[in-house]
Order: C-alpha cells, then structure tokens, then sequence
C-alpha cells in the first residue's frame, strides 16, 4: 500500500506527479508545490527546459522536489542553486523577463482544519517520540491537507525583488589528475606548488 492510497480528497494531477518523484505526500513537498504554482502565475512560464528559469531555495528540504519537477531546475542543470540557511525562503527567476519573485514563510504553523483535537494529539504523540508509523503518516496528511486548502498569502510573503541573474552553467573540457588520473573538469583542478594538477580532493590529501 502507498501512502497515498488512503487520502480522502482528490490531488491535483501536477501534485501527484510530485508526489510520484518524491516518495509520499508530506507538508515540506506541498510547500514547494504551492510557490512553484505560485511562481508559475505569476511570472507566466513554462517548465524549463533548459535555464530559463532559475530557482534559489534558501533550504534542502522535501520542498525542492516539487520546484524540479513543476519549474524543471535541477542542479545537473545548473539553474537549482540550494542555499542551506534552514529557512523557508524561494526565489523564483525568468531569465528571459529578467523578473524574479521571493516566496517567504511568514509564520509558525498553526493547523486551522476542522480535526483540530486529531491533529493535537498526533502533534503531541510526535514531539513526544511515541507516534506509530501510522500516526506520523496521519500527521503529515493531515498538515498536508490544511496547507493545500489555504490562499498562498496566508502561508507565504511574495516580493518582487530585483536581482542579479546567476551565470549559465559553466561548460568546460575534462583533464586527468596527474594523482589519481579520474577525469575532472579543468575549471576545478588545483594548480600544486610542484607545477602539477590535481583533483580537490587529491589536493587535499597531499597538503
């Protein structure tokens, strides 16, 4: 059984898409979801096929998922640069518009659906470490549910900020390191007091 087979309300087939890259349904995937759709409405795009788009997420959280798979940034792209401040902060870029939005939490959580004496006594049972697999998925589905109900404002603070759009990735040929002989790409081979090139990590056991 998956964890999405007991919802009791119908997903959004781009959620569920999500929902199918990351694993389960859980409170950080859908935060990720609703400033991706919101970037979406806002800055009038479609999924990136290459750089166009550019996401900078201020944390490594479930919620990056949901920006890769609706805005299409990724890091082998080059256009997902992560920012692990711990803080629930995305910013969203058209290249092409050269506009960007940033989406901030702008509160503590505070479950507002109607199994509020449910939700308090997974709350607790989970602060407390007695929560059963069961409850913990009860629990996210639970927040899940409320965060999806609510207007964006209510959860985020969107600004329209002023930005300087990052580099395209950076393409370079390959050289051996003259230590260990991998391939490496040329921009990150470390120049050596001896005249020769190495690889970071090479560079670092030899010091």
């Amino acid at each position: 059984m998956t964890h999405t087979e007991n919802i009791e309300f119908k997903l959004p087939d781009d959620l569920n898409t999500c929902i199918e890259f990351h694993g389960h349904l859980c409170p950080g995937l859908v935060y990720g979801y609703l400033v991706g759709k919101e970037a979406i409405k806002l800055l009038h795009f479609k999924r990136s096929k290459d750089e166009e788009i550019v996401a900078i997420s201020e944390n490594d959280s479930c919620a990056v998922d949901a920006l890769q798979v609706l805005l299409g940034t990724s890091i082998g792209k080059g256009n997902l640069i992560l920012k692990d401040y711990g803080k629930n902060v995305y910013t969203i870029m058209n290249r092409q518009q050269k506009r960007a939005y940033r989406f901030s939490r702008n509160q503590s959580y505070d479950y507002t659906g109607k199994s509020k004496e449910a939700f308090a006594r997974l709350d607790t049972a989970i602060s407390t470490g007695t929560a059963t697999e069961k409850e913990r998925w009860r629990h996210k589905y639970l927040k899940s549910a409320d965060l999806l109900s609510r207007p964006f404002q209510d959860l985020f603070i969107t600004t329209e900020v002023d930005v300087v759009m990052p580099p395209y990735a950076p393409l370079a040929r390959s050289e051996a390191c003259e230590n260990c002989g991998e391939m490496t790409m040329s921009t990150k081979l470390v120049d050596m007091e001896d005249g020769g090139r190495v690889c970071i990590p090479c560079s670092k056991s030899s010091g």
